[in-house]
């Protein structure tokens, strides 16, 4: 898969450059979820069918990340890994649009014109609630309106389980309410983490649960407080483990920011500045504050135990 990175307003030598026929998934995608695969699996499937490349045009920053919308709270999928798995959804050419303050004031017309026409695109891909432009004027109407004669629009079905529209908001949602079922059903998909294992207070050793402290190195949806049954990929391995995301309030008063420790079964070695990813397989509980060491220390034995077991049966 070929990564382009586009700027409005596009030249006419970057165009002329890129310019092909070529079906494309329009969408931010955050998350690629099953709604987001339905859209890019048929793009992908009419590519084929037409003979031409498949491409997908995104945008990076999440728009609402430039905006500073309130409600939006990190990526579910950041560039990296969305990179990764759209190149396994067979997707030759990713186009990353840069979003920017003034690509939020572009019109509908002028995006179409712009940056769409110039591609060559001759099929435009969408999910129903798909809308572009200034204030999210465009809609899929308005898009085949722009693109009539020279580019179609194909619009696609919203994702349903169990009756539920498939959403990004949903499964964020999911993630900070301790659902991780669900979350994980909707992204059809375990949600990871991953970052590099830094120095942390080193508390666990001295319990006799030691563990890794990962800093994210994205701004990733953080999830509920609590303990969760992890796979923790890291140098071509997959190991099993248990994740407290939390603020450990047994040793700590008034701390906001999370930490995100991980404690691998059977495993020997030195882990710092070296990276993890993350895999969360299932939620165990939430975190609390437990009134003696040892009451913690059981308590720890207990949720290893209780990952193994569940690790076991979501292999």
């Amino acid at each position: 898969m070929r990564t382009v990175t586009l700027t409005y307003p596009m030249s006419s030598e970057t165009a002329a450059h890129w310019a092909q026929p070529q079906v494309a998934a329009l969408g931010q995608f955050d998350g690629l979820h099953r709604g987001h695969a339905s859209v890019i699996s048929s793009a992908v499937a009419m590519a084929r069918k037409e003979g031409v490349p498949a491409a997908v045009i995104t945008f990076h920053p999440h728009p609402k990340d430039v905006m500073g919308k309130g409600d939006y709270e990190g990526y579910l999928t950041p560039q990296r890994d969305k990179q990764q798995l759209l190149a396994g959804m067979g997707v030759d050419i990713l186009y990353i649009v840069e979003f920017n303050e003034l690509l939020s004031q572009v019109s509908p017309k002028n995006f179409v014109n712009i940056m769409l026409l110039p591609l060559q695109i001759v099929t435009a891909v969408i999910g129903f609630d798909f809308r572009f432009g200034y204030k999210g004027e465009g809609d899929a109407d308005m898009l085949r309106m722009l693109g009539e004669g020279i580019m179609a629009v194909e619009t696609v079905p919203p994702f349903l389980l169990e009756g539920q529209k498939v959403s990004s908001s949903g499964i964020r949602k999911s993630l900070q309410n301790g659902e991780l079922a669900l979350a994980n059903a909707w992204f059809g998909r375990n949600y990871h983490l991953r970052g590099v294992v830094g120095h942390g207070e080193k508390r666990g050793r001295t319990i006799g649960f030691p563990t890794a402290n990962i800093q994210l190195d994205d701004p990733f949806v953080i999830p509920a407080k609590g303990v969760y049954a992890v796979r923790v990929f890291h140098d071509g391995k997959i190991l099993p483990g248990v994740m407290n995301v939390g603020v450990k309030p047994t040793f700590h008063d008034g701390v906001i920011a999370p930490t995100f420790e991980v404690h691998l079964f059977d495993f020997a070695g030195d882990l710092y500045y070296q990276e993890l990813k993350v895999e969360l397989v299932s939620y165990i509980r939430p975190e609390r504050k437990f009134d003696s060491i040892e009451t913690l220390i059981a308590q720890i034995t207990a949720d290893a135990e209780t990952s193994k077991k569940l690790l076991e049966t979501n292999s």
